[in-house]
């Protein structure tokens, strides 16, 4: 008869494995933002597709310099690196000088991502930090958008600037429908104007499984109903489908709030990472110094993942809740 230490092999959890890769996720996520690159450069023209190429080789380039310093396995094919160049790119003007990507890169990929220890141990996204980073370092640029199939490259006002500005009331005053701004056909950044693109993208990624509508559903709902209630055009007379097209909103709730390392890790602690973007979003939009606020938001409640996840922790399976 055999022993019980031969017949049972006992190894470290997890015990349950899948098919899934982080690279898989990385680049699963890069593909499903390629429709909003794609609409981009349509609506924006070629100079869009120039930026994004320079975001992305300047992350790929500073993520291989760093990571050869510090005398580590070289990781570009993880696609971490490429996908924060993506989010980098798509959270820029067209009309940017093309060293502002490579700025934008160095920060984030340097100090957002590798000063925190690399991969998986950041605690804001870079991409995000990156554009915080360069609206205050240099907010003309990064506040001045081209508008949409101009030839010259004439740009204006987004129309959020111009309602937080006063100068219009609603979107009918400068000539566009919610169609318009569904299919991006307003000024913003490269990646945030074709709402149509980015919802293929999400819908992909929920079909995989790789985001869950916890912190996109409690963001969004969030924002239009503080935008609702306390729009300043008057008590419950918001513009909730303006508020939800007109900036940058999905792409910050479905693409960048989603982010594994930098959002919580249950689902109790998504939905309230996701009530907290959206509350600060609608703060910052209506009281605050810029037109928009998501990617301020996303990056104050990255700071309070950790204090979330203490709290709002899910119970370990087999015991009861105190």
């Amino acid at each position: 008869m055999k022993s019980m230490s031969q017949n049972y092999c006992v190894s470290c959890s997890p015990h349950l494995h899948k098919d899934i890769s982080i690279g898989r996720i990385m680049w699963s996520v890069f593909f499903a933002l390629i429709p909003a690159g794609v609409a981009g450069i349509i609506i924006f023209g070629i100079r869009s597709l120039w930026v994004i190429i320079v975001s992305i080789s300047s992350a790929l380039i500073f993520e291989y310099l760093i990571q050869k310093l510090r005398r580590q396995k070289i990781s570009l094919w993880d696609g971490s690196a490429a996908l924060t160049g993506l989010l980098l790119a798509y959270n820029l003007s067209s009309s940017v000088p093309l060293w502002i990507p490579v700025a934008g890169a160095f920060f984030a990929i340097l100090i957002a991502k590798h000063t925190f220890g690399g991969l998986g141990k950041n605690i804001f996204n870079p991409a995000l930090a990156a554009r915080a980073f360069l609206i205050v370092s240099w907010p003309k640029y990064m506040t001045t958008f081209t508008q949409p199939f101009s030839v010259d490259g004439i740009t204006s006002a987004t129309p959020l600037t111009l309602i937080k500005d006063g100068k219009i009331n609603n979107i009918s005053q400068i000539g566009l429908s919610y169609w318009d701004l569904f299919l991006g056909r307003r000024g913003g950044c490269i990646g945030e104007v074709c709402i149509l693109a980015l919802l293929m993208g999400a819908l992909f990624l929920l079909w995989k499984g790789y985001i869950s509508l916890h912190i996109p559903l409690s963001f969004i709902l969030t924002t239009l109903f503080f935008s609702w209630v306390f729009d300043k055009n008057g008590f419950f007379k918001g513009d909730l489908l303006f508020t939800l097209l007109s900036g940058g909103l999905v792409l910050g709730a479905f693409f960048m709030a989603t982010d594994y390392v930098t959002s919580p890790l249950s689902n109790k602690g998504k939905i309230f990472f996701g009530f907290g973007c959206g509350f600060l979003t609608f703060i910052i939009r209506r009281w605050g110094g810029y037109p928009e606020g998501v990617s301020f938001s996303i990056l104050m409640m990255n700071a309070a993942v950790a204090l979330i996840d203490r709290y709002l922790r899910p119970r370990i399976y087999g015991t009861k809740l105190k």
